[in-house]
């Protein structure tokens, strides 16, 4: 939740009339993430005091992975709440391990996806998301960050350096998707 990434997008989006709502999960396991983030979109859902209409789920590296698996169910649910998934860093495939791709969920996903990745990133290779894209359902758009790894930093510039670029194509990407 404290990544510096996450922290500046949330800062960022709701300097531009987006509530955001950040929480972190401890521990690597997936379902567990998965059912943790279930249970914040159910207090989001049924809370009367913000009555939201729809979301973007978003996650970095793992949390990406957890908020990707939320979307597809509600893809199989045809939930209309989640609009979209951002997935900074999304975790592809382990380090060194190209053959063993988490794409599953991402194969049954109908709703718009971002993915924003570093293209010097060791646990998404560029090439091996491009061939999973091209197998989606979902509009998709990818924002490959220039010899960035995946913290989403690049040799000689900070991750200071790094969050406008970041900031602004998630930005411009939700107001494209909420004008269709």
């Amino acid at each position: 939740m404290n990544f510096p990434q996450l922290v500046s997008l949330a800062n960022y989006l709701a300097s531009h009339g987006f509530l955001c709502l950040r929480f972190t999960c401890k521990g690597l396991n997936l379902g567990y993430r998965t059912k943790a983030y279930s249970a914040v979109l159910a207090y989001l859902k049924s809370n009367e005091e913000y009555k939201v209409a729809g979301v973007f789920l978003a996650g970095r590296s793992m949390g990406a992975r957890a908020a990707a698996s939320l979307v597809r169910m509600a893809c199989v649910q045809d939930d209309l709440f989640i609009q979209g998934l951002v997935c900074l860093s999304y975790p592809l495939h382990p380090p060194k391990a190209k053959s063993k791709l988490r794409d599953e969920d991402l194969l049954l996903i109908t709703k718009p996806i971002l993915f924003i990745s570093g293209s010097a990133d060791d646990m998404c290779d560029k090439t091996l998301l491009t061939n999973v894209v091209s197998k989606l359902q979902a509009h998709v758009k990818i924002h490959w960050m220039d010899n960035a790894n995946h913290g989403l930093t690049t040799k000689g510039k900070t991750l200071e350096d790094a969050l406008p670029e970041i900031n602004e194509q998630t930005l411009l990407w939700i107001q494209e998707i909420l004008k269709h």
